[in-house]
């Protein structure tokens, strides 16, 4: 079993192809092992053959698994008026994610609500330490949790990329402080992010809820950001109530008390 999810790991992480050879390398296997593997996840469809080439790239079933994950996830589910809302209020598109392994995965993404074409992003596996979602969640996290991920590869998407553990410590201190995160152009140039952590009932952190625009309109002057910080606080904060997180639980999603009053909840 953990050789055949390796194998659909190296092909979502390696793609578009791979074959027998190269995937055998990859995972230190003989040859048939790997064979075997491939033709039995061929017949549950999490893998097709290229018939020109024989070599194999993961199959459309898997789109059905990712699917239903996301139709069980209680996160993107609660999220859905919540970030609707907060993109009609900042003007700007809105992402929610959760933390798997060291990276986000975006299980929602509502579209800017004026503005040109624009592409779903939902799926999208992003280095936590890149992105304002990523930060927003390390900071919730038990001191295990965030040591882990400061102690991992630090990955470098653009030259904006914090490589510093140290650096990357003292920034999730602000988040921490602050309420919410900010991406300056980290994981994709004249790209900006501003987010802040979302809690469940239990008390621990969920996943995190913010916005991504171009860096001219998300950190266009301090008063601007303070606005778009108020308002990704609040929705977080509501957010968090709406998954049952208690008052001192969802206050930690508005860490620095702000001089707003709280945004109406969506459709009541």
């Amino acid at each position: 079993m953990q050789r055949a999810v390796q194998i659909l790991r190296e092909l979502a992480a390696g793609g578009p192809r791979l074959g027998v050879t190269e995937l055998a390398e990859r995972l230190g296997v003989a040859k048939p092992t790997v064979h075997a593997l491939l033709r039995t996840l061929e017949i549950e469809g999490l893998v097709t053959q290229d018939r020109d080439s024989s070599k194999y790239q993961l199959g459309p079933d898997l789109v059905q698994l990712g699917n239903a994950y996301l139709d069980t996830q209680e996160l993107r589910t609660r999220s859905l008026t919540w970030a609707d809302a907060l993109a009609h209020r900042t003007g700007e598109a809105v992402w929610v994610g959760v933390l798997t392994g060291d990276h986000v995965l975006v299980v929602h993404h509502a579209f800017r609500p004026e503005g040109a074409v624009q592409i779903l992003e939902v799926g999208a596996s992003i280095p936590w330490s890149t992105c304002a979602l990523g930060k927003a969640i390390a900071a919730s996290l038990p001191d295990a949790g965030r040591d882990r991920l400061l102690a991992g590869d630090l990955a470098v998407l653009t030259g904006a990329s914090v490589t510093d553990p140290e650096r990357l410590r003292r920034d999730l201190a602000d988040v921490a402080r602050t309420g919410y995160a900010i991406e300056d152009q980290e994981s994709a140039i004249g790209d900006a992010g501003i987010a802040s952590p979302v809690f469940d009932r239990s008390g621990e952190v969920a996943g995190a809820i913010g916005i991504v625009g171009p860096v001219e309109r998300v950190l266009d002057g301090p008063a601007s950001r303070q606005d778009l910080a108020v308002a990704v606080r609040e929705t977080a904060r509501n957010l968090s109530r709406d998954l049952g997180a208690s008052r001192r639980a969802a206050a930690s999603a508005t860490a620095t008390p702000v001089a707003a009053e709280p945004a109406p909840v969506p459709g009541r």
